[in-house]
C-alpha cells in the first residue's frame, strides 16, 4: 500500500515518519533525492540522497522521477524504482510536498493521501523559528508557501491535526492499520478463510 504523508514546511510529516517506522510492522520509507545542502543531523541514504542540480536534472531527462518538484528553490523527487517495487506485503510510506502528492495521485490509484495540519499559524512559526536550521528570509518564505498549502487540504483523504505529536502520531497508526483492513487489500489473507468454510463440515 502507498501512503503519501504531506503538509506544510514545519507541520512534523518528518517526525510523524519516522515514528510509524518504529511503531509499526512492514513499513518501509521511500527516500526522495534532493539538491539542498545535507543538514548536520541528516544521514545520506537515511533522510535523502543528496545530489547536485545537474544530476538531479539528468535523472528528469531519463524519467527516474516518479514525482519531482522545485521547492525554495531545490529540486525534490522520489525515484521512480521505489514505487515500482512496492507489494502487498508491506507499506511504503512517501514523506514529500503538495506539489508531489498531486503528481502520485494522478499515477498510482488507490494511494492514501494524509494531509498534517499545524494546529495553528503562529505554532507553525514559532517551529520553523526553532529550528534553527534557515534564515529569517527563508522562514517567511516557507510561511507564505504553508498559506497556499494548507488550502488544498480537502483534496486528502485523511487529514491529521499535530498540535500534540502522541496524539498526531496515533492518528497517523491508526490511518495506515484501517487501511490495511480494507477488503481488496486484505483478499490474499481471505481467500484461504473462505476455502476453509467451503471444504470443511
Amino acid at each position: 500500500m502507498l501512503i503519501v504523508i504531506t503538509g506544510p514546511s514545519g507541520c512534523g510529516k518528518s517526525t510523524l515518519a519516522n515514528l510509524m517506522l518504529t511503531e509499526l510492522e512492514n513499513v518501509e520509507f521511500s527516500v526522495s533525492y534532493t539538491t539542498r545542502k545535507k543538514r548536520d543531523a541528516e544521514i545520506e541514504g537515511k533522510d535523502y540522497f543528496f545530489v547536485s542540480k545537474e544530476t538531479f536534472e539528468r535523472m528528469i531527462q531519463k524519467e527516474e522521477l516518479a514525482e519531482w518538484a522545485v521547492v525554495h528553490g531545490c529540486y525534490y523527487g522520489t525515484p521512480k524504482n521505489t514505487l515500482e517495487r512496492d507489494s502487498v506485503d508491506r507499506d511504503l510510506l512517501l514523506d514529500i510536498d503538495v506539489q508531489g502528492a498531486e503528481q502520485i495521485r494522478e499515477k498510482h490509484e488507490g494511494a492514501v493521501f494524509v494531509f498534517i495540519l499545524p494546529p495553528v499559524f503562529p505554532e507553525l512559526r514559532e517551529r520553523l523559528e526553532k529550528r534553527g536550521q534557515d534564515s529569517l528570509p527563508i522562514i517567511q518564505k516557507r510561511l507564505d508557501t504553508a498559506r497556499e498549502e494548507i488550502q488544498r487540504y480537502r483534496e486528502f483523504d485523511y487529514v491529521v491535526i499535530n498540535d500534540e505529536l502522541s496524539k498526531a502520531a496515533e492518528e497517523l497508526k491508526s490511518v495506515i492499520l484501517g487501511q490495511r483492513c480494507r477488503r481488496e487489500i486484505r483478499e490474499k489473507e481471505i481467500l484461504p478463510i473462505m476455502r476453509s468454510f467451503a471444504e470443511g463440515d
